[in-house]
């Protein structure tokens, strides 16, 4: 790939390509659009004029209501306008993105919707079986405006699934030479992200709307809906991908309206996400509304809002995530710090009911690599862990590293956050944290606690009973790579938990933290690997 600011990957060597420093700057929140007018697409049913399909590159089509739709080969990359797929078509029929010769990519000028979206309140029926967007292995999406978004609805799929040795990539068109005209760079809010949408069970729904199938809600950023009565719905998978510079707004609901890299919105457990990087995103990195998938094998690095927002009522599952907070470099040279939130984790965003308690996740084997640096998307603080809105969890195996804490802390609770403080339990977890809590007498003592906390110090809760440990800031529990977790530290006394007391979803893992120094011929290690290197050189 003719990749900027990108570590480009092959299953032989890993290439740095781009590097830069500057002094710190604050930016206000932008959409890029970075689009073109020029008309790249064809549509029509029995030919293929204007369309050059020759060598081993085929780009995309599929059947609309006037015929054959496709893309346009300009010798080296797919190139799709506003007459293939926007904002205003929905893509009903089943489409394939191959990857294509010579590192050319499939070029998008605006947004990219599958399936048919809408209201089932106005007579709109959920299609029970969809459309699929196939992405096969290797193959590279980048796209050119902030308003650009992949959007898979309720009863579509995407089947995005790529190999360690070929991953799937979704880019900002200007991470290309040959598509940068002004010599931009790629950057946060270069292209909106992908939105998927399904049929799980999410707060923002009453019991007698999921009975009716009356639930429709609208998703942030951009407007789609999503929700139904089935946790084990599947939205297809994503595997082996990565999504790069992605997410925009605030939007035109105000703060908090926003596109995350990679939103999932009431999605079913039938639907896997598994080794993916997220890096360098505007708003969240992963955002769970609802539903009950998984996670697996995820690292997100450099992101300015939360690496994983979960709420309104989640009941998935999830191990082996890495978070790591640090500076890129802007588009005027100058230094941007990244990341605010870890985890954001909130229990109720509707409210809860007999169909749907509070989000409740179980989570193993997790690193959080904070600064003591205050992001640039809402001058908010580099912390690991957010609770709030009674978030319940169980959390095994966690690392969490702040090396200095001036004007950041590792954990932080709101009064709502301390509703059900008593279901958020740490197994076998590490804080090496120069800082440890944000609250100023380090006791639950707001009154919105359980009375079983009431006057219970926040280490206290956190210590359980000895199951975990603080150790400070100046703790060695990383490895020489920065990332893994050094098993021979001295300064980790407690062992790890096997997982063999929780289902057949958890691998068992003898280490604390998401990655093993002992692990360095895994896939997972290359993959976080890699991953740290290129968001070092961005």
């Amino acid at each position: 790939m003719e990749l900027k600011n990108v570590f480009k990957v092959s299953a032989i060597s890993l290439a740095l390509v781009l590097a830069g420093c500057g002094g710190d700057i604050e930016i206000t929140p932008t959409v890029n659009d970075n689009s073109t007018t020029t008309d790249n697409s064809v549509n029509n049913s029995n030919n293929n004029s204007g369309t050059d399909q020759s060598g081993d590159a085929q780009c995309a089509s599929y059947e609309g209501s006037a015929g054959t739709v496709e893309g346009t080969y300009d010798g080296t990359d797919c190139l799709y306008n506003d007459s293939f797929a926007s904002k205003n078509i929905s893509i009903t029929s089943n489409i394939t993105f191959e990857e294509l010769p010579n590192n050319g990519v499939h070029v998008f000028e605006d947004a990219l919707l599958i399936g048919a979206d809408g209201d089932t309140t106005q007579d709109f029926t959920v299609p029970a079986n969809g459309p699929t967007m196939t992405v096969k292995p290797g193959a590279t999406l980048a796209f050119r405006s902030g308003e650009a978004i992949i959007r898979i609805a309720r009863g579509a799929k995407i089947q995005a699934v790529g190999t360690a040795a070929k991953p799937i990539t979704f880019t900002s068109a200007l991470a290309f030479d040959r598509l940068d005209n002004e010599g931009n760079g790629p950057q946060y809010a270069d292209w909106g992200g992908i939105i998927i949408n399904g049929n799980g069970i999410t707060d923002q729904c009453t019991d007698a709307e999921r009975d009716a199938n009356t639930c429709n809600v609208a998703s942030e950023g951009i407007t789609s809906y999503f929700g139904g009565n089935d946790n084990t719905d599947s939205s297809g998978n994503i595997k082996f991908a990565k999504i790069w510079y992605a997410g925009s707004g605030p939007r035109v609901g105000g703060e908090g309206d926003d596109l995350n890299s990679l939103t999932l919105n009431a999605v079913g457990s039938g639907s896997e996400f598994d080794y993916i990087h997220v890096h360098q995103g505007f708003d969240d990195g992963v955002e769970i509304f609802g539903g009950a998938t998984t996670l697996k094998h995820i690292v997100v690095t450099d992101t300015q809002d939360d690496s994983f927002d979960f709420d309104a009522g989640w009941q998935g599952k999830a191990q082996f995530l890495f978070v790591k907070h640090g500076t890129v470099t802007t588009r005027t040279g100058s230094v941007a710090n990244m990341g605010n939130g870890g985890f954001e984790s909130d229990g109720v965003k509707g409210s809860s009911s007999a169909q749907v308690s509070p989000s409740n996740p179980t989570i193993a084997n997790v690193t959080v690599i904070t600064s003591d640096a205050n992001s640039v998307r809402d001058d908010d603080p580099s912390i690991a862990f957010k609770f709030d809105d009674e978030f319940n969890a169980s959390i095994y195996n966690a690392l969490i590293v702040k090396t200095a804490g001036t004007q950041s802390q590792c954990i932080s609770f709101s009064g709502d956050g301390e509703k059900q403080a008593d279901k958020i339990g740490f197994n076998n977890s590490v804080m090496a944290c120069a800082a440890e809590f944000n609250d100023e007498d380090g006791t639950f003592n707001s009154g919105k606690e359980p009375a079983s906390l009431t006057g219970t110090t926040l280490t206290a809760w956190f210590d359980n009973a000895g199951a975990n440990e603080r150790i400070g800031g100046n703790a060695a529990v990383l490895a020489e790579n920065g990332f893994a977790t050094d098993t021979a530290s001295s300064d980790i006394t407690i062992s790890a938990n096997d997982l063999s007391g929780l289902d057949s979803f958890f691998d068992s893992a003898a280490y604390i933290g998401a990655v093993s120094d002992q692990d360095t011929s895994s896939t997972w290690y290359s993959w976080v690997q890699t991953a740290v290197a290129a968001a070092e050189q961005d």
